[in-house]
């Protein structure tokens, strides 16, 4: 009997021995959730596609190695929807702890004091704001530092290039070693790679894309190359639409559709204009080098990219994004959310995420490695764009971006529609955007040096 008890009591002992081990394991368990940061990461693309399983491969590795912290991925759709969540998330006082945003919403976003600054985080460090900038290229500043200060952390960067089927150039007779370097060149090899049978257009000489966003970037491309300016990049209160050079750019795009015929009326979208491309039925499309991975992936074909032709000078604007913080975070998160954004824009991961996609490193360091070196010497089309760098200009960004974009996006579709001359779209452009940005314009007024 004795044993028995004994027994019984040792196996008591035991059981209360792991059950005070089990609820302390809990306990510290709680207090290490509790002490780890937890923070959403807000992604532009949706939620299924290669970006999409690459940044959580990304993710996955950061938290792997950051025990501390939990990233979460939250794929948010478009840029603008993108800008739209992050609002609504600040709004519920539930704000992301980095967003991966349209690299000129940030103009926007600090006037509306929606994201913070990184001037104390980057001090905090021992740097300061140019020694920081300074790691990644010159081109994209302006659209990093606004008022002086780092709002965002170039992550993933692009410029518009030219890309063409070099069969198709050679059976029009063109020489695939010598792309189209100006507008007349450009409409020229248009006009002869363009095929009818009857009145039916079986493959078109050239196409871009014109929808919301990405007819605004492509038509700002061909406005810095007729050697205009988009905006006042000094302040984000004036947009120059109706404008001599504009017209000019806006007159070359329509002329395609309406003159040459060698490029579809209407409104096309970004997905239709590569895959026309892909499919043989565009010789040349004016795409984003973030599509460079996707279309070498896809091709069944032997493809070049080129510098976008020119008018007047070489030159492009910055497209892509960049990593901020909204404000309203807690310490704890913030520090986390930092430590996440100079993880993602070191030269390894920059390095990595650019051969994933197609978008340049805005980290220079990157190019320096040598696994870099060994892809684009296996790859040099990724290198145009990056020495496209070295005439690229800052992306359109003032007070409220998106409508202000969308006034002349509205008369950009409507020209090549056919609905509307050029001269009186921008005109019409200009007054809708005037309108738009007047609060601004009004209340910068009044804190002027003499102001009543």
């Amino acid at each position: 009997m004795k044993r028995a008890n004994d027994h019984a009591q040792a196996r008591a002992a035991t059981s209360w021995w792991r059950a005070a081990r089990l609820a302390a394991a809990l306990l510290l368990g709680g207090a290490a959730g509790a002490a780890a940061a937890d923070l959403d990461l807000f992604f532009p693309v949706p939620v299924d596609g290669a970006l999409a399983r690459t940044m959580t491969g990304l993710v996955k590795e950061f938290n792997e190695a950051h025990p501390g912290t939990r990233v979460t991925p939250v794929f948010t759709g478009s840029y603008d929807d993108t800008l739209l969540k992050t609002r609504a998330a600040i709004k519920a006082g539930k704000p992301p702890g980095a967003v991966i945003m349209s690299a000129n919403f940030l103009t926007d976003l600090a006037i509306e004091r929606e994201i913070a600054p990184f001037d104390d985080l980057i001090a905090a460090e021992g740097g300061t704001p140019d020694a920081f900038m300074d790691q990644f290229f010159p081109a994209l500043k302006g659209n990093a530092v606004v008022e002086r200060k780092v709002y965002g952390v170039p992550f993933h960067n692009s410029t518009p290039l030219l890309y063409y089927n070099v069969e198709q150039f050679r059976e029009a007779g063109l020489d695939p070693d010598a792309p189209p370097r100006t507008w007349d060149e450009l409409a020229a090899a248009a006009r002869k790679l363009t095929r009818r049978e009857g009145g039916r257009v079986t493959r078109w000489g050239i196409m871009m894309p014109s929808n919301y966003d990405y007819g605004g970037w492509i038509l700002q491309a061909l406005t810095l190359s007729n050697g205009g300016r988009w905006y006042n990049e000094e302040y984000g209160g004036e947009v120059y639409y109706d404008t001599p050079t504009v017209l000019g750019a806006l007159s070359f795009w329509a002329d395609l559709v309406h003159r040459a015929k060698v490029h579809p009326a209407g409104e096309i979208k970004g997905p239709a204009v590569t895959a026309a491309f892909l499919s043989g039925q565009a010789a040349m499309m004016i795409i984003s080098t973030g599509s460079l991975t996707f279309i070498r992936d896809s091709a069944k074909f032997p493809f070049r990219v080129a510098f976008v032709p020119m008018n007047v000078r070489p030159a492009v604007p910055i497209g892509g994004a960049s990593l901020v913080q909204p404000t309203g975070l807690d310490p704890e998160t913030r520090k986390a959310g930092w430590t996440l954004i100079r993880w993602l824009t070191s030269p390894a991961i920059s390095g990595r995420w650019s051969r994933a996609t197609g978008y340049f490193a805005p980290n220079r360091a990157a190019y320096d490695l040598p696994e870099m070196r060994a892809f684009l010497a296996g790859n040099p089309d990724a290198k145009i764009a990056v020495d496209q760098l070295a005439n690229a200009k800052p992306w359109f960004a003032t007070y409220r971006t998106v409508p202000v974009r969308k006034a002349i996006e509205d008369e950009l579709q409507a020209v090549l529609a056919g609905k509307r001359q050029p001269k009186e779209a921008l005109a019409a452009a200009q007054t809708s955007a005037d309108a738009i940005l007047r609060p601004y314009v009004e209340d910068t007024a009044l804190r002027l040096p003499g102001a009543e």
